[in-house]
């Protein structure tokens, strides 16, 4: 029984039973109130107009309920079935990136074929930005994504391809740049406050393992080309890419996705005309090899590849994203096999194993009774 001896009612959802509960109440004061004075009568008048408010509120919550959960329930198992297939993709288009270099660098000095690349893909971002309506980026967010555009960009594959263009092995390049996942993930502990758990550095340190034996084959005679110069260049370059991922992750992972890689090219393209400018002829020649990696590199790495990585960084842990990497050079040996008819022995099998046994120990989940460290910073 309700209150004044009423029966209580019986309602199908929550969400009526406090509409009808409130109503009640409000019928309740107003017999209460029902005096004949003014002041009485403007009483009654508020409460019917709370009493409006409070059904619009009511209906409009009860619309979000009934119709919200639908909605979601049906959007985030595709949504999750489609990040799924996101690191293999990344994977698989990062690693034609060496391909694009091999048919680029006999026609254009690298920090030229750089500069040109990171232009174009800034223009086609800035009309795929108006064509999509895209939001544009604040100041501080245009600040931080050119940040780590010149720290991504210019610094890794400025240094990368300026160090094999010098003479540096492709092979032992790729070996330095393996350093990389291990290097991401002591940043990201001391900067980003992520825990790493001894599983997970096992898989880091097993992941360097197979791509040394990835790599071992294609050292060879090491040659004129290893100098402190080179090495330098090559080391710098893995720092590069670390710490722009890492500024990334804590500055730059906010706004809107296009808006913030147009703005990284900026920042690449910005370090590369530079220093074409101050050490290079720019001499290139155009021919079809050229195009054909040019058009490669801008839409398939620098958008394509790009955008994956991004959405990466956005939503996960930068030690697990970086531990993606180590499975590159396998790719690249297959890619190099199928398209150059270049060796791949068993040798090199088993280190794809053994790298991919270290991805996947790097990026496993912890189980549920399994605590993680707090992160020590935001």
């Amino acid at each position: 029984m309700a209150a004044g001896g009423r029966p209580a009612a019986t309602v199908d959802n929550p969400f009526q039973a406090q509409s009808k509960n409130q109503i009640f109440c409000a019928e309740e004061l107003d017999h209460v109130l029902n005096l004949p004075d003014q002041r009485a009568s403007s009483i009654r008048m508020s409460l019917w107009i709370n009493r409006l408010v409070l059904l619009a509120r009511v209906n409009r919550i009860r619309a979000v309920a009934t119709v919200n959960p639908h909605r979601t329930r049906g959007s985030l198992p595709k949504m999750h079935s489609i990040k799924r297939f996101i690191p293999a993709s990344f994977v698989v288009l990062w690693a034609t990136g060496f391909i694009g270099a091999r048919y680029a660098m006999p026609w254009a000095e690298p920090f030229t074929f750089l500069a040109a690349r990171f232009v174009l893909a800034a223009v086609l971002l800035a009309a795929l930005m108006a064509a999509l309506g895209s939001r544009r980026a604040t100041r501080a967010e245009a600040l931080h994504a050119t940040g780590a555009g010149i720290l991504m960009h210019g610094v890794y594959l400025g240094g990368v391809f300026w160090a094999i263009h010098r003479g540096m092995p492709a092979g032992l390049s790729a070996l330095i740049v393996g350093l990389q996942p291990l290097i991401t993930a002591v940043m990201a502990g001391r900067f980003l406050g992520e825990g790493i758990l001894p599983r997970h550095w096992a898989g880091l340190g097993i992941g360097l393992v197979g791509v040394v034996i990835v790599l071992w084959p294609k050292l060879g005679a090491l040659g004129g080309g290893v100098t402190a110069e080179t090495l330098a260049a090559s080391l710098v370059s893995v720092l590069g890419m670390s710490a722009g991922t890492i500024w990334q992750k804590r500055f730059a992972s906010g706004g809107d996705l296009v808006a913030a890689t147009k703005w990284q090219y900026v920042g690449g393209a910005s370090v590369m005309v530079l220093a074409s400018l101050a050490f290079e002829t720019r001499t290139v020649v155009v021919n079809g090899e050229l195009i054909f990696a040019m058009a490669w590199l801008v839409l398939v790495l620098s958008i394509g590849a790009i955008f994956l990585l991004m959405v990466m960084i956005r939503d996960g842990e930068m030690s697990k994203v970086a531990s993606l990497f180590y499975l590159v050079p396998a790719v690249t040996a297959v890619i190099a096999w199928i398209l150059f008819g270049e060796q791949l022995n068993l040798v090199q099998i088993v280190g794809m194993a053994i790298a991919t046994l270290g991805v996947g120990l790097a990026t496993a989940q912890p189980t549920k009774n399994q605590p993680t460290r707090a992160r020590a910073s935001r």
